[in-house]
């Protein structure tokens, strides 16, 4: 990790994530990525609040037999957090289409994606569905929404929303404890990693953004985005996909799961009833390996 990215406490999860840093410069932002192994390559993709540290299990069960990539979002993670940015889906998927196919030039991937990052990866594969091999899906969606939950929809609220998310932390510290299943804690090394990069009113500038970035109605600057990712999903029905669901999830509930399979029915299904939004910390020990499985079936 670049030093001007360390933070006091860094140790206490750095042990967690031991992989070298790269960076990818757009257009003076700087996007953060990890890229471990060699063979195949699958991309992993991360929602909000969270970052690539999400990943650091599935990336060290899979670096063995595949290339593993795993870019932390502008605004998230270690990469560059621009107060002055369009964090917008369209933006995130054009970011995405710089390192894969600029930066890295692959000519096949897989994708592994989770909350924001099912749309930014479905954004990306059905504008090059010849470069997907295989996807994971686990608690996310690529379609528009009908609905929001209400502790999401108060931070859309202009001038709560940047108060209680960038002010007090109420998105990311909140998440730590709401989107895992009930009953669950983290352990103090996790927690400190998924809060690590949100520490400020400044760093916490994605957090809002992205919330705010749902496109609900019509109006709103990402409807026509999501809405053409949506229709073009059909183009994929014939990649092997799994789908893996913490069924506690209070946001992406079962009935988004339910989405996924009409437009995927031959899709391999994965539901843990003991899990919830942060299925993998929930769940890891049984995901992980079918993920890696699932991978190395097509490598």
């Amino acid at each position: 990790m670049d030093k001007s990215t360390a933070q006091p406490g860094a140790e206490v999860w750095r042990d967690l994530y031991p992989f070298e840093s790269h960076w990818l410069d757009l257009g003076g932002v700087r996007m953060h990525y990890v890229d471990e192994g060699e063979g195949e390559a699958v991309v992993m993709l991360h929602g909000n609040p969270t970052w690539s540290f999400f990943y650091r299990e599935p990336i060290k069960a899979l670096r063995s037999s595949h290339r593993v990539i795993v870019p932390d979002h502008i605004g998230c993670g270690l990469s560059d957090k621009p107060q002055d940015y369009a964090y917008t889906l369209e933006q995130h998927i054009g970011n995405l289409e710089r390192l894969i196919d600029d930066e890295l030039g692959l000519e096949r991937v897989s994708l592994v994606v989770h909350d924001w990052g099912g749309a930014i990866g479905m954004g990306y594969a059905t504008r090059h569905p010849e470069k997907i091999d295989r996807i994971v899906a686990m608690n996310t969606a690529a379609f528009l929404l009908d609905k929001c939950p209400w502790r999401i929809r108060v931070c859309r609220i202009p001038g709560f929303g940047a108060l209680a998310v960038r002010g007090f932390n109420a998105f990311a510290g909140a998440a730590v404890h709401m989107a895992l299943a009930k009953g669950q804690t983290m352990p103090p090394e996790v927690k400190a990693g998924f809060l690590h990069p949100y520490d400020s009113y400044q760093n916490r500038i994605a957090t809002l953004r992205f919330v705010e970035d749902i496109p609900l109605s019509p109006k709103h600057p990402s409807w026509e985005t999501m809405a053409t990712i949506q229709k073009q999903l059909h183009e994929l029905q014939d990649r092997p996909m799994m789908l893996c669901w913490g069924d506690q999830d209070f946001c992406f509930t079962p009935s988004f799961l339910d989405i996924w399979q009409q437009y995927f029915p031959h899709a391999t299904v994965h539901r843990f009833p003991d899990a919830g939004h942060y299925l993998l910390e929930d769940a890891g020990d049984r995901i992980v390996p079918l993920i890696a499985e699932f991978l190395r079936d097509g490598a």
